[in-house]
C-alpha cells in the first residue's frame, strides 16, 4: 500500500520549544522511528511542515541588517534541506539497509489568489500578547494573529496547483522500494509568467493542501496527516468537545474547524477521499501505524455506518 504521510512543522517542533536544532532533532528522530514502523509493511512518501523553522529563519533575516532580507521562497528551500536532511538521517538510522531519498519540491501556484490578501498560515515562533506587540512594533509589515493563547505571524498561503517534480516522483515511487521525503513545507512557491517561466512567489504553500496534491498525483492509497493532537473534536477547547474515531467527508462538514490549523487538515483528507484515496487520516505522529489500523486518530472514509463513529 502506497501512503503518503505528512508531518507537521509543529510536530518537529511542539508549541513552546525553544526554536534549537538539538530540540528538534529530537523531535525527528522520535517522528522517524514512528514513520520507520509504517515503512516495513508499506511504501511512504513523507512530507513535512516548515512554520517554525521557517519563521525562525526570517527572524534571523530581520537581525542581520548587512544585507537585505531573503524572500519566503529562498527561506522555504532552505528549510526543505534541513529537514530533510535530518529525516532522511533518522529514517536511515531506523531502517538500516533500505533505501531513502529526499528530493527538493516545486509548487506552481496562481499569483492572483486570494490568500494574497488574506494571509492565515502561521509561521514562526508563538508570542505572548506583551512579546506580540513588541514584534507587531518591530515589523509594521508583518500579520500577527492568535493562535490558542498565544500570537504568531501569519503569511500568504495560496492554493497548490501542480507539484513541478510530480513525473519524477512517479519513476521513483513506481520501484516500490524507496522511502521518498519530498514536499518540504507544501514545496517551494512559485508562478510561471507569460512566457512560461518560473519564478518564486513570496507565500507558505499549505504542506497539507499540497500533500493532498501529491497523493492523489501519486494515486497513493492513503494520505495521513500526522500532528500534536490525538484525535479531530467536534468543538476544540468545549468541555462538550468529542473526539472523532471515523467520518464521511459529508458528515464532518457539520463541524468547524480553526483557519490556519485544522481546517486545512480536514479538507485535504476529505478531498483525497473524494477524488478516489481509500482513506484519510488525521492523528498524533507516534501512533502512525495505530491510525492505519483504525485505533487512534481520526479516519475518514466513504463508507462509515451512521457517518460517524466517536472515541468512548
Amino acid at each position: 500500500m502506497l501512503v503518503v504521510m505528512a508531518l507537521g512543522g509543529n510536530a518537529i517542533l511542539q508549541r513552546g520549544q525553544p526554536l534549537e536544532a538539538h530540540i528538534q532533532r529530537e523531535n525527528i528522530r522520535l517522528a522517524a522511528k514512528s514513520i520507520a514502523e509504517v515503512a516495513k509493511d508499506h511504501q511512504v512518501v513523507l512530507t513535512h511542515g516548515n512554520g517554525p523553522q521557517v519563521g525562525l529563519l526570517a527572524l534571523m533575516n530581520e537581525a542581520y541588517e548587512e544585507v537585505n532580507n531573503y524572500p519566503l521562497d529562498v527561506l522555504g528551500a532552505q528549510t526543505q534541506g534541513m529537514i530533510g536532511f535530518m529525516f532522511e538521517q533518522e529514517l536511515r538510522n531506523h531502517m538500516p539497509g533500505q533505501k531513502v531519498c529526499t528530493v527538493s519540491t516545486q509548487t506552481i501556484v496562481d499569483p492572483t489568489d486570494h490568500a494574497f490578501q488574506n494571509p492565515d498560515k502561521f509561521v514562526g515562533p508563538v508570542y505572548t500578547y506583551e512579546e506580540a506587540q513588541v514584534i507587531q512594533q518591530a515589523n509594521p509589515n508583518w500579520v500577527l494573529k492568535e493562535d490558542g493563547k498565544y500570537y504568531r505571524r501569519v503569511v500568504p498561503s495560496p492554493q497548490p496547483k501542480e507539484v513541478l517534480e510530480l513525473p519524477s516522483l512517479r519513476h521513483i515511487v513506481a520501484s516500490g522500494d524507496i522511502t521518498v521525503i519530498c514536499g518540504g513545507g507544501g514545496g517551494i512557491p512559485v508562478r510561471r509568467d507569460s512566457e512560461g517561466k518560473l519564478h518564486g512567489i513570496e507565500a507558505v504553500v499549505d504542506k497539507d493542501h499540497a500533500s493532498r496534491c501529491l497523493a492523489e498525483g501519486l494515486e497513493a492509497d492513503g494520505l495521513v496527516l500526522l500532528t500534536d493532537i490525538t484525535a479531530v473534536e467536534t468543538d476544540y477547547g468545549s468541555p462538550d468537545s468529542r473526539k472523532i474515531k471515523l467520518c464521511t467527508p459529508q458528515k464532518i462538514k457539520d463541524f468547524h474547524f480553526a483557519a490556519g490549523s485544522m481546517s486545512p487538515k480536514v479538507e485535504s483528507v476529505c478531498h483525497f477521499v473524494r477524488a478516489g484515496g481509500k482513506f484519510g487520516g488525521i492523528g498524533p505522529l507516534n501512533r502512525a501505524t495505530d491510525i492505519l489500523k483504525g485505533v487512534s486518530g481520526t479516519l475518514i472514509k466513504l463508507d462509515v455506518p451512521g457517518g460517524i463513529t466517536y472515541y468512548d
